[in-house]
């Protein structure tokens, strides 16, 4: 079992980093580590199962539907809650470890681990081409050497594996809709989008050639509720973000006017969301890196979110899932796995109300799970989730849920609530110009 951070050997490579690995380590990749670099054995105790290529579809499995369980025939192992927190302390995030203690009626189901992340094929080749060549730039904003694939999967310093997460594969395109969720002094409110993506770093064909510094665009229009309705945003989104920063407007149905927004990014607030969320918490961390100091801390086996298919189904009312203080235990599942962890910390004359975060990274989808928030005083005050699946038809294995709990006031913000709407579609027919002010304004109409 790991104790603690990993090895003195990982300690030393991270000193010693160089942007690129040797055709030697880049071999190991489908060897001993998975072709996205995760270790391929099981662990000691085989409470971690051997990586042997990721899910199968459940039969009868069809596109356009929420994705059924594949585990649905497991059975909880144990619970973890206020009463035996200390025998799992060590393997818990911080904030989660804080959100069961002030809980007294949360508490983690933890199931079978399950290593069900997968890629498509042309991901895997991308990545061992990107180990021998991709390399941090401009002080590590921006990479170059790389495309389609995880830029460093043999990671050697913090801000490589927080790259990798950025990049991650999460598709070509896709059109969903579904809802936020403010919960402020156990009273929710709901807001639907309906949201678009175009992906450009992953895309089929795509080499380094091709990437001009372009990342992905995206675009949301509020559908619900009726005072909100017609409010629309779109982002364009490069990959270094400090030479040319991330572009956004916003259209107000009341004014009719699209307006560019100085800045929507680090720790300005995203958009309806009352104050409860900052724009770089989406997807866990998304944005430039260069406010925060990086560290590779090492791996560990953790208890985390995971195979979280039982809080996907279709048919699931909102309000049985959004419960006053946390989302409800009883949907949720938690795993054992080995992750990755960062620690961020902010840097000399920069702000954010997360002085410093750790970050707990799966090693086998590169999908932030967990992440523990703290101020300027060293203080924990957050703890962010994000309750992954398998998405069959991509395949892809990202967050169908995340939530930002603010735990000195009970208030938290959830994301991703589509239990009632169509599923997402990954073939929608979407271009670069769907993503232009022009569009927004057409989109809010």
């Amino acid at each position: 079992m790991y104790r603690m951070f990993a090895t003195v050997a990982l300690a030393l490579a991270a000193t010693q980093a160089q942007a690129k690995v040797d055709a030697a380590q880049a071999e190991r990749l489908g060897r001993d580590l998975t072709p996205l670099g995760a270790e391929q054995a099981a662990n000691a105790d085989g409470s971690i199962p051997a990586w042997t290529g990721g899910v199968t579809p459940p039969a009868g499995y069809q596109p356009g539907m929420h994705h059924p369980d594949p585990y649905a025939q497991d059975r909880e192992l144990y619970r973890v809650d206020a009463s035996n927190l200390a025998q799992y302390q060590d393997q818990l995030p911080a904030g989660l470890a804080d959100l069961l203690t002030r809980h007294a009626d949360y508490h983690m189901r933890v199931f079978p681990s399950r290593r069900s992340a997968a890629v498509p094929e042309r991901i895997y080749r991308a990545t061992r081409e990107n180990a021998t060549r991709a390399e941090l730039i401009a002080n590590g904003n921006g990479i170059r050497g790389a495309a389609a694939g995880i830029p460093f999967p043999i990671p050697q310093e913090g801000m490589e594996a927080i790259w990798n997460h950025i990049l991650h594969y999460k598709g070509e395109q896709n059109h969903f809709i579904n809802n936020q969720a403010v919960v402020i002094n156990g009273n929710s409110n709901l807001i639907k989008r309906d949201r678009a993506i175009y992906y450009v770093y992953n895309r089929e064909g795509m080499t380094t050639a091709g990437l001009d510094n372009t990342l992905l665009y995206y675009k949301y229009v509020v559908t619900a509720p009726a005072k909100l309705a017609g409010t629309a945003l779109v982002v364009q989104d490069p990959l270094d973000q400090v030479l040319t920063t991330r572009r956004a407007w916003r259209y107000s149905p009341d004014s009719r006017r699209v307006r560019r927004l100085p800045l929507l990014a680090y720790d300005s607030v995203q958009p309806d969301t009352s104050d409860l969320a900052t724009a770089d918490v989406l997807d866990s961390f998304n944005g430039a890196p260069d406010r925060y100091e990086w560290d590779l801390v090492g791996k560990q086996e953790m208890l985390v979110p995971y195979n979280s298919y039982a809080v996907h189904q279709k048919g699931i009312a909102y309000e049985r899932i959004v419960l006053p203080r946390t989302l409800n235990p009883e949907l949720l599942r938690y795993e054992r796995h080995r992750v990755w962890v960062v620690d961020a910390t902010l840097r000399t004359g920069y702000n954010h109300p997360y002085a410093a975060r750790r970050f707990y990274v799966d090693e086998d989808s590169w999908q932030i799970l967990a992440v523990d928030l703290r101020d300027k005083n060293g203080e924990l005050i957050g703890l962010q989730e994000s309750h992954p699946i398998s998405y069959y038809e991509v395949p892809m294995f990202s967050s169908t849920l995340e939530t930002l709990y603010h735990l000195q006031d009970n208030n938290y913000f959830v994301d991703g609530l589509d239990n009632n709407e169509p599923m997402y579609n990954f073939d929608a027919n979407l271009t670069p110009r769907d993503f232009s002010p022009q569009a927004l304004r057409r989109a809010g109409n």
